[in-house]
């Protein structure tokens, strides 16, 4: 389980993520919707995202940038198709029919890397991977930074009650099995709250681009990432959505069960009061970008 430190903000907004949700209230459209037939192509021999789903008729994939962090995202490798979502300790959850990709990442043996910290994972996998490892560096939700710089150069945390405080207790360290120990601490104490603060406000729909996430920051929170982006002529969007869960689980990238003719991608609006994806409501609908 995650650590509290108590006293601080972290302590009344700790969990990042709610338990499972199967989609319900549908509404007259959903429920058409529900019932109409898919046009989206899935190459279940392929492994990265862009790969494996094709866009629905009429639409075509939206090109990210080679050195973007949604190019990583539409290219990171998949594990095979109709793979499990697994626990961090092996265990297969039991909802097994709202996703249709999984992530070829490791979750750790540890009940930490849940929704904000798949997030954090992918982004730090992305910068260490581009080298822009000054980049690397997130807040706990009690506001205090800790970058990855400093703790490969051998800085700690110290937490004690209500004081949080950093000393350099190690030898430098610039191995991606030390950069893991520096994530799993990120884990321990950051969150939807802190995410929320650590990216910025997305304010058209036309901006949204893969990489993006839509969050609900607090205790419970969740959030999800968009992993993919396609458009018609008319420059209508849709979008692919993956996350990780509570308790620390696969990254996986969700169907879309309002609307089967086009799952799994997904119609998005940053003005919606309400966001339905395939395990969690938002509302309001809070779109970000790093």
């Amino acid at each position: 389980m995650k650590k509290i430190i108590s006293g601080l903000t972290i302590a009344f907004t700790f969990l990042s993520c709610t338990q499972d949700k199967n989609p319900r209230n549908a509404t007259p459209q959903e429920i058409k919707n529900l019932i109409s037939e898919n046009t989206v192509s899935i190459h279940k021999d392929k492994n990265t995202i862009k790969e494996r789903f094709s866009p629905p008729k009429g639409y075509e994939w939206i090109d990210e940038k080679p050195d973007s962090f949604g190019y990583f995202i539409e290219n990171f490798k998949l594990k095979p198709y109709g793979s499990q979502i697994v626990r961090y300790d092996g265990i297969p959850i039991s909802v097994q029919h709202l996703h249709e990709a999984v992530f070829d990442i490791d979750t750790g043996n540890k009940d930490l890397q849940q929704c904000a910290d798949a997030v954090i994972r992918l982004r730090a996998e992305y910068l260490y991977k581009t080298k822009k490892t000054d980049e690397i560096k997130f807040h706990f939700t009690s506001g205090h930074l800790l970058s990855w710089n400093d703790y490969q150069n051998g800085t700690r945390a110290f937490v004690s009650g209500n004081s949080v405080s950093f000393r350099k207790t190690a030898d430098f360290d610039d191995s991606y099995s030390n950069l893991r120990n520096y994530l799993d601490l990120i884990f321990n104490y950051a969150g939807t709250i802190s995410l929320n603060q650590e990216t910025k406000p997305v304010l058209e729909n036309s901006d949204l681009k893969a990489g993006d996430i839509l969050i609900t920051p607090g205790s419970p929170g969740h959030v999800v990432f968009i992993s993919g982006a396609c458009k018609n002529k008319e420059g209508k969007k849709l979008f692919l959505l993956s996350e990780g869960f509570t308790p620390a689980q696969s990254i996986h990238l969700i169907t879309n069960p309002f609307n089967k003719n086009i799952s799994p991608w997904y119609d998005l609006d940053i003005r919606s009061p309400e966001t339905k994806t395939a395990r969690y409501i938002f509302k309001p609908a809070n779109f970000r970008s790093f």
